[in-house]
C-alpha cells in the first residue's frame, strides 16, 4: 500500500473515530452521518436523511463483516487492511460497491432541484456540509466534472472519492 493511500486511510480513520477511543464502531459512523445530515440542514426523520443514515450503516456493516462475523469495532490496522483489500485494491468495482450508495445518498441530500445531478451551487453546499473549504468549490467542481457538462453525476463523484484515496485529488468529498 502506498504511503499516500495509508495517509488517506489514517486520516479517514481519525475522522470516523468521533469519540477518539482508538477504534471505530457503528456509533462513530452514525455520528458522521448525522453530522452530514445536520450540515445540509436536514432533519434526521426525512426520507433523504434516512437514506444517508442507512447508507452509512450498510457501509459499516460491510466493512465490519470483512473483519469478522461478530466484529463490533475496528482498529486502525484492521480498517486500513479491510479498506485496502475490499475498496482500494479493487479499483472502480471496490469504490462502486462500498461507497457508491453513500455518495448517492449525499447527492440526494444536496440535489435541491431534483435532477439527479449536482450543480456548482449544490456542490458548494456539499463541501460546506462535510466541513470542507467551500471556497475551493469552483476549481474542484471543474476538476471533478470529467465530461465538462456543468453537472456532477454520482459516477463522477465516486471517481473523485477514488482519486482522493489514490492520491490524485487533494480534497476529500467525504469530509476532511
Amino acid at each position: 500500500m502506498s504511503t499516500i493511500v495509508q495517509d488517506r486511510l489514517e486520516r479517514r480513520f481519525e475522522l470516523w473515530d468521533t469519540n477518539h477511543d482508538g477504534v471505530i464502531d457503528r456509533s462513530d459512523w452514525e455520528a458522521e452521518a448525522r453530522s452530514i445530515v445536520r450540515g445540509f440542514g436536514e432533519r434526521e426523520n426525512t426520507p433523504r436523511a434516512a437514506a444517508l443514515l442507512s447508507a452509512y450503516a450498510h457501509m459499516w456493516d460491510y466493512l465490519a463483516a470483512q473483519v469478522g462475523p461478530h466484529a463490533t469495532s475496528m482498529s486502525l490496522e484492521q480498517f486500513k487492511q479491510v479498506s485496502h483489500e475490499h475498496i482500494i485494491s479493487k479499483g472502480d468495482a471496490g469504490f462502486a460497491t462500498v461507497l457508491r450508495p453513500t455518495i448517492q445518498a449525499i447527492v440526494n441530500l444536496c440535489d435541491t432541484d431534483g435532477d439527479g445531478r449536482v450543480n456548482q451551487s449544490e456542490f458548494k453546499s456539499w463541501l460546506k456540509a462535510i466541513g470542507a473549504d467551500s471556497e475551493i468549490s469552483a476549481a474542484l467542481f471543474n476538476r471533478v466534472d470529467i465530461n465538462r457538462d456543468g453537472y456532477l453525476t454520482v459516477d463522477e463523484l465516486v471517481r473523485a472519492v477514488q482519486d482522493y484515496h489514490e492520491g490524485s485529488l487533494d480534497v476529500s468529498l467525504l469530509g476532511d
